[in-house]
């Protein structure tokens, strides 16, 4: 087997194929205004994505409902973790006449898991489709869910709006889940995605690398993705928000994100988007109709 480039770590700079442009520009400032007015959350905020200029830029973000602190405590995330408040019952309104008003042709809606909540949040979820494709039925629309924790009557709730594409991240190899997704089960997202496949959706998913997984690992996740009918996958490199959260352990070169993307393409799915600054709704309006 070859063994493709890979940087360590310990280098204080991050290599060149990582550097992205500061959000500039008259769209950028469009969306950041509507946003603000809004009073929405965007994941693209919260994540801290390095495309977030490119996307704004382009005039397109991934909004995030149910509010912007999480009830789970993943080492790698940036989002605000502890006791959230109250959901805001109007938040699907207010997300679908921002969607209607900026003329998005593709929607990208994720949430924070709320796992205080027995419906997991799923009637807003919901809400928020059908409110979306009732003010603009043009738009298609990617759902990125949290993990229902086996409330299977809730991931059915979640998905039945009308959304194209429902989309839920493994992050990462199986070994790796106690430390960087604690509250998580590996098998547990697998099933998610194998129900979901076969209540008729698009089923998308997400592994960031640099956390500390083998090649074969990654070889054995495709496999078990694969296995599990998903249809889109999207890798990329793993970026540490700040100091308290998970290391970097390697920069993955570019030719081996495209070794990757052929390893999927060759285990039967139908699209993967691989590159070191690829993240889970990057060119999402590429997937709706592979």
């Amino acid at each position: 087997m070859i063994e493709l480039p890979v940087i360590q770590s310990e280098r204080k700079k991050k290599p060149d194929w990582l550097r992205v442009k500061l959000p500039t520009g008259q769209e950028y400032a469009k969306v950041r205004k509507l946003v603000d007015t809004h009073k929405l959350h965007t994941i693209c905020e919260s994540g801290s994505c390095p495309n977030m200029g490119e996307c704004w830029g382009a005039g397109t973000a991934t909004f995030m409902i149910l509010g912007n602190v999480c009830t789970r405590s993943c080492s790698f995330c940036a989002v605000a973790t502890g006791r959230p408040n109250e959901y805001d019952t109007d938040e699907p309104r207010r997300v679908a006449e921002a969607i209607q008003l900026m003329q998005v042709k593709h929607a990208v809606i994720t949430s924070v898991n709320r796992d205080e909540l027995k419906d997991r949040g799923a009637e807003i979820w919901y809400q928020t489709v059908v409110s979306i494709k009732q003010l603009s039925p043009q738009t298609t629309i990617e759902t990125l869910i949290p993990d229902v924790k086996n409330n299977w009557d809730a991931l059915e709730r979640m998905i039945e709006g009308g959304q194209e594409v429902v989309s839920h991240n493994v992050e990462t190899v199986e070994r790796l889940y106690r430390a960087v997704r604690p509250q998580a089960r590996y098998e547990r997202s697998l099933e998610q995605i194998r129900r979901t496949k076969a209540a008729g959706k698009r089923t998308k998913s997400g592994i960031m690398l640099g956390l500390g997984e083998t090649q074969d690992e990654i070889f054995s996740a495709l496999d078990h993705l694969a296995a599990s009918g998903l249809d889109i996958l999207t890798l990329g490199q793993y970026l540490q928000p700040t100091k308290m959260h998970h290391e970097v352990v390697e920069w993955i070169h570019p030719e081996t994100f495209d070794m990757y993307r052929r390893e999927g393409l060759a285990r039967g799915l139908k699209y993967v988007e691989a590159g070191p600054l690829v993240r889970s709704s990057y060119h999402a309006e590429k997937h709706v109709n592979v």
